[in-house]
Order: structure tokens, then C-alpha cells, then sequence
């Protein structure tokens, strides 16, 4: 009987090949150890070995351990390689704890070209970058990387930063959606805003087309997703796996739309807030904010007048009552967050993912009849 072990991310790429081909355990990159020991039936096949557990906590803060096969995670390295232009050298940029960096090896593996690495244990910085790039360039071929908003958004601050990344053939772009403003000052680099999650072992959705062998429909306005990529279930949780994995297809938690054939995604299902009886996206009211600071999280807050209120956190210099009129002007004075107020920076749970409970703790206390705060 096979079993799961918890390792550091920088033992990753070190013994992905033994978990994938079964030979080794499956690996569990820094998560709980809550997580870990024998696979239970029907979590692990001989012929197609769980090869990673990601942990997650999603939404809800409840971990979670995505169960990833062999054949998922190779689905998605190959058909992210047909879709880029073949197998190519990686800059490592984000943490192999992760789905995204896990990814990177992967794809790696895959390509036979180890990755050159950016150390991140001080955080992430543009000079590290950068020079990550120089060394990847070396190698022939194509050369790639993958990043977060907020990784972008300081790198294309840096010229240096800038024209590392334009001298690459690709960078993928997840954790957060990709703001058309970001996308802009970004220039010349080839961008590829890609969706996906854990569930369906990285983005499978690249600019709104699926990758190849991968299938996307709405199941009640919400973004169901079919296809080779799809994660066997969750760990020991056979009740979170028979709701969210079903007839085949993974029930995620976006709403979303086709435009011009293309998914576009709309925000969280559970990010809509009923404010006096009027139902507001909250990531319609972040994407018009972001237009004008840094970084926005918009939550729904509990209120004894209105059910729910928008409450939003905003990161960069902006008068906040004219935040409020760029609002009111585009989506209407139900939208308009009556809890705004300024943080240095935003709290984060993974790659690029704003922590929205933790952003629904700061703003709370504050009072619901003071519109002027700040």
C-alpha cells in the first residue's frame, strides 16, 4: 500500500520521478500532517499512480488534499506545451507548494531541462528574476516561466525586469485574473492569462480556450470542467469529492460566461452580495477599483439594516470618496462599497490569492455609518 509523506517544496523536483512512476511515495509539498499516511481505497491506482496531494484551503479555510494522478499532472504538462509551442527550459517562480510550481516541474520533467530556480525565501524580488532569466536563456530551445499579478506588476516596475520577461516565450499567468491594465504595461512580453485550480492540476484554460482534451461548460452559471487534467477527489473526503466531481465533470465554485466562444470569468459564486435585496459581483466592483489603486478585495459584510454590505480593501493611493464615484458612476449605487478603507498590503493564502477572510477580519470593526472612512 502506497502512502503519502509530507516534504519541503525544495524537495520537489528531487523525487517527482519515483512518485510518478510509483515506485515512490506520493508527496505532499509543506502541507498538514493531517494529510498524510496510507491512501485509502480508491484514492491510488497501480497503473495510474497518485503521484501529489495538494493542500488546500480554498474559501472556507478547511484543509483540504487535492489527490493528483500521474496522468493528470502529464495531461496538463503536455497540453500546456502543445498550446505554448513546444517543450521548452523554466524559470521557477513560485513556490513548488503549490499547483502552479508543481507544474514547473512537471513540465520540466517533461522536457528534460531542469528549472532554474528563483530562491524565495525572502520573498520574491526582480533582481533574482532577472538574473533567473539570464541563466535560462543559455540553454537553447524556448524558455518559459510562470507567474502571479502581484510578481508582474513588480516586475514590469523594473525596466531590467521588463525586458527579461519580453526575452521569454512565454510566461503563464495565475493566481488571480490578470487585469487588462497589467496586461498593458506589460508591453511585449508574451502573456497567457491562464484559469484553472488544483482540481484540474493548474490552469487548463488559456485566454478563455480550453487546452487540448479539456472541455468547459456552465452548470447553472457556474464553470463545470471535464477532461484528463481532473484530480481523482479530495483526501478522505469522499463526501467533498461525490459533490464537486460529478458524471465526470469538476463543479467549480466561478461563475462564468462565454464571449465570442471564450470563458470569461465572472468571480465566485459565493462573492455575490445580497445588499437590500439587490445582488452585486463582487469582483465586478474589484475589477473597477483596480483600475485606479494597486490591488482591491470587495466582501460582503453582515448588517442589521441591509442583510449584507459591499465592504472593500484597497492597496495604493486613491481619495476614497472618488473611488466611490467611479463606482456609482459604472455599476450603480448598490455597488458602491460603504466600508472602504486603505491596507498596505493585501493578506494572502497562496500564490497571488488574496486571504478574503482574513480581509473580511480588518475590515469589521470598522463602523458601517462612517461613509468617509479611510
Amino acid at each position: 500500500m502506497r502512502t503519502v509523506v509530507a516534504i519541503s517544496p525544495a524537495e520537489v523536483y528531487e523525487h517527482l520521478p519515483a512518485a510518478l512512476d510509483g515506485s515512490g511515495p506520493a508527496l505532499l509539498p509543506g502541507g498538514p500532517e493531517s494529510l498524510t499516511g496510507p491512501l485509502e481505497p480508491g484514492e491510488d491506482s497501480p497503473d495510474d499512480p497518485t503521484a501529489v496531494v495538494v493542500a488546500t484551503s480554498g474559501s472556507t479555510g478547511e484543509p483540504k488534499g487535492v489527490l493528483l494522478s500521474k496522468s493528470a499532472l502529464l495531461s496538463s504538462a503536455e497540453a500546456t506545451h502543445k498550446r505554448l509551442g513546444g517543450p521548452g527550459r523554466w524559470v521557477l517562480a513560485t513556490t513548488p507548494r503549490y499547483i502552479g510550481g508543481i507544474q514547473v516541474l512537471v513540465r520540466s520533467l517533461l522536457a528534460d531541462r531542469p528549472p532554474v530556480t528563483i530562491d524565495l525565501e525572502n520573498g520574491f524580488r526582480v533582481p533574482d528574476f532577472v538574473a533567473a532569466v539570464h541563466e535560462v536563456l543559455k540553454t537553447p530551445g524556448r524558455h518559459y516561466t510562470a507567474l502571479v499579478p502581484t510578481q508582474l506588476a513588480r516586475i514590469v516596475g523594473v525596466p531590467e525586469g521588463l525586458e527579461a520577461l519580453e526575452n521569454l516565450d512565454g510566461a503563464v499567468m495565475g493566481g488571480a485574473q490578470l487585469s487588462p491594465e497589467l496586461r498593458a504595461a506589460a508591453k511585449g512580453a508574451q502573456l497567457v492569462s491562464a484559469y484553472g485550480m488544483s482540481e484540474t492540476a493548474s490552469g487548463c484554460v488559456y485566454d478563455g480556450v480550453p487546452l487540448e482534451g479539456v472541455e468547459v461548460k456552465l452548470v447553472d452559471d457556474r464553470v463545470a470542467i471535464a477532461g484528463p487534467v481532473l484530480a481523482r477527489g479530495y483526501r478522505s473526503r469522499p463526501d467533498l469529492t461525490a459533490a464537486s466531481f460529478v458524471d465526470g465533470w469538476f463543479i467549480t465554485s466561478d461563475l462564468g460566461r462565454f464571449v465570442d466562444g471564450k470563458l470569461e470569468i465572472l468571480g465566485r459564486a459565493d462573492d455575490m452580495i445580497n445588499t437590500g435585496g439587490v445582488k452585486v459581483p463582487a469582483g465586478a466592483v474589484e475589477r473597477l477599483l483596480e483600475r485606479h489603486v494597486d490591488a482591491a478585495c470587495v466582501v460582503a459584510l453582515d448588517d442589521p439594516e441591509w442583510g449584507q454590505i459591499v465592504a472593500a480593501a484597497v492597496v495604493g493611493e486613491a481619495d476614497i470618496e472618488l473611488l466611490r464615484g467611479h463606482v456609482r458612476a459604472e455599476l450603480g449605487a448598490p455597488a458602491v462599497p460603504k466600508v472602504l478603507t486603505r491596507i498596505e498590503e493585501m493578506p494572502l493564502r497562496g500564490p497571488g490569492k488574496i486571504d478574503r477572510a482574513a480581509v473580511r477580519r480588518i475590515l469589521n470593526p470598522i463602523e458601517h455609518d462612517a461613509p468617509g472612512s479611510s
